[in-house]
């Protein structure tokens, strides 16, 4: 295949870029559905009569759909984007970074998202589609899934939507929140992400409905209601957790910590949170939180841990966290994936 590509690059060069540009038009559709054309020349840089000619292309293969409400992508235009996915992944050098990644850190498996021109936030939803994809692929119909909150994590149950090409039974899976509720936003909280998680693929769900973070009796007095305990008991072997790296200053705010205490993590170094520990560069805990649900030790003992992230201000975070278990799944996109080869690079020289 490589090969093929680097003889068409050379002798039929516009075929390639032709091929990208409706790649591009296709997997921006299917990420912003229903899309205007206004909206979709915007966002990948082409003029309005390249952007028409093209869409009545991908209408005319019937690889689309255009309705008053924008354009959405068909069953088959679905079957050709998965396809045209590893295509590109390596016309775009994309598989070669995701395997120089996956050694250089020296964990299970890298998923790189590719990057066509795109804001944050869709940056964001192309990583969530990457790992919905990812996880659909890589799930048993018994398994014990733990899934963290968070606006990531929320897009990737969103994604996680019935596909025809997914027809499994998971009615014996059980989905289950990494952690009780954090912060005042239900949506982003694990526990609604769970629900989510759960609903679209026909799972089960349990529920921690605790305060994260608790103290004393009072914490030991809910950790010992029966449901809170089965659910404890079934975090601790769980076979896949999934969940998005923090920032160590945004989570500190989302949990509504105190200027006090959050100048004690800026002065101990902390730069990342997961599962209420927070972490300096080298992957030492700094602070630690009495929080319900997964802990430090879970994490590190878990069968298949998936990091899910999208924005290269979480690089840093990422680069202290996977220090703890390489037994992992990166899941991010294209300029994240660099930068963090680079700091690797550096920390070597």
């Amino acid at each position: 295949m490589n090969s093929l590509i680097e003889v068409q690059k050379k002798i039929i060069p516009q075929a390639i870029e032709l091929m990208e540009k409706r790649y591009a038009i296709l997997r921006q559709i299917s990420i912003s559905q229903p899309i205007g054309r206004r909206m979709l020349s915007n966002i990948l840089d082409l003029s309005e009569r390249t952007t028409r000619t093209e869409i009545d292309f991908l209408k005319e293969k019937k690889l689309i759909d255009i309705a008053v409400s924008g354009m959405t992508i068909t069953d088959e235009g679905k079957e050709i984007l998965e396809k045209l996915d590893s295509v590109m992944g390596e016309i775009m050098g994309i598989s070669d970074l995701e395997i120089k990644l996956r050694d250089k850190l020296g964990i299970n498996y890298v998923v790189i998202s590719k990057k066509v021109n795109e804001s944050k936030d869709m940056i964001t939803d192309g990583v969530a589609k990457s790992a919905a994809k990812y996880i659909l692929k890589n799930l048993n119909p018994h398994d014990k899934i733990a899934i963290a909150g968070g606006t990531t994590m929320r897009q990737v149950a969103y994604n996680l939507k019935s596909d025809k090409a997914y027809e499994v039974d998971y009615s014996n899976l059980i989905v289950m929140p990494t952690r009780g509720s954090v912060g005042s936003d239900i949506e982003i909280q694990a526990n609604s992400i769970a629900a989510s998680f759960a609903k679209n693929l026909g799972a089960q769900v349990e529920f921690l409905y605790v305060p994260d973070e608790l103290d004393g009796s009072a914490r030991e007095t809910l950790m010992s209601i029966p449901d809170v305990k089965r659910t404890l008991d079934h975090l601790r072997v769980s076979d896949k957790v999934i969940f998005s790296i923090g920032r160590a200053d945004v989570m500190a705010k989302r949990r509504g910590m105190s200027y006090e205490d959050i100048e004690k993590l800026k002065a101990k170094g902390a730069i990342g949170e997961a599962f209420g520990y927070y972490f300096d560069k080298n992957g030492e805990i700094v602070m630690k939180l009495n929080t319900v649900g997964i802990d430090i030790d879970m994490y590190k003992n878990a069968k298949d841990s998936i990091v899910v992230f999208a924005g290269s201000d979480k690089v840093d975070s990422f680069l202290a966290l996977y220090k703890l278990n390489k037994n992992l799944t990166l899941i991010t996109d294209e300029d994240s994936a660099k930068e963090i080869l680079n700091k690797l690079s550096e920390e070597t020289i």
